[in-house]
């Protein structure tokens, strides 16, 4: 089988897989919007998942505060897989595991203490990628809170190595595009609300990421492989670097590889 292709994001010296292992399901089972309940996995099945992706090409790993523990498993799992793994994490959003509700802190002291507190539990001295985890409120976020500005000064001092914003408007897809280096959207078989943001991004040579890929698990489409599907109208996309793909199961995995691999031999 051919290599999960890698994509640069311009600007950096960061390669990332076309497809990254979303890891919300490794530390988060409460207030989720998945169409099935699911068990955490234990170490052993998480290190078993981990070391699967890496060896299926995937070197690209997105966590968040708001992701429950995930944060602190992978930093006291991935030591154990000595691989050079790419770490997208996120700022802005905390999750309370004893209420199931989010609270969120654009402020930019509040940020500053999240990306900080990322790092401590990650064990790195420097993230690889930083996201603006937004409330949907994503041009005030931007304008006014300074959010990217934030994170962009951050990125000077050599705490991050690319930033960006998880948007969920494309007025705020679009400013992201002119502040930071990548935009993550949702775009996916039924939902295409936010093309102009990657058009947008294709001009102005930068990056998208992918979420919500397959609707969150609530895309099927009659007589048709949804996955494959899928990946081909993703793919299509010349901004999209990765996409964000949150499984647990190792079968699942594998064939959203295989297919990754497709769709992008047809780009």
């Amino acid at each position: 089988m051919s290599q999960l292709a890698k994509n640069r994001i311009p600007g950096t010296d960061l390669e990332v897989s076309a497809l990254g292992l979303g890891t919300v399901k490794l530390g988060r089972n409460t207030g989720v919007k998945y169409p099935s309940s699911f068990t955490i996995p234990d170490d052993e099945a998480a290190l078993q998942l981990l070391q699967s992706a890496w060896e299926l090409g995937i070197n690209l790993i997105d966590t968040a505060p708001a992701y429950g523990n995930s944060e602190q498993r992978l930093g006291q799992l991935l030591p154990q897989l000595p691989h050079d793994w790419l770490i997208c994490s996120k700022a802005g959003e905390l999750f309370d595991s004893n209420t199931g509700e989010s609270s969120f802190d654009f402020s930019a002291d509040g940020l500053k203490r999240s990306v900080e507190n990322s790092l401590k539990l990650l064990n790195r001295d420097s993230l690889d990628i930083v996201l603006i985890h937004s409330d949907g409120n994503d041009v005030p976020v931007i304008e006014q809170f300074k959010a990217l500005d934030t994170l962009n000064a951050l990125k000077q001092q050599g705490l991050i190595q690319a930033t960006g914003m998880s948007t969920k408007t494309v007025e705020g897809g679009l400013l992201t595009l002119q502040h930071a280096d990548i935009a993550m959207v949702t775009h996916n078989l039924s939902y295409q609300g936010e093309q102009v943001v990657l058009d947008a991004a294709a001009t102005l040579n930068k990056s998208v990421f992918i979420k919500k890929a397959l609707a969150s698990g609530h895309l099927a489409l009659e007589g048709q492989d949804t996955v494959q599907a899928s990946f081909d109208f993703i793919f299509k996309e010349p901004a999209v670097k990765s996409v964000i793909v949150g499984t647990i199961n190792p079968v699942h995995l594998a064939d959203n590889v295989a297919k990754a691999v497709l769709a992008n031999e047809k780009r």
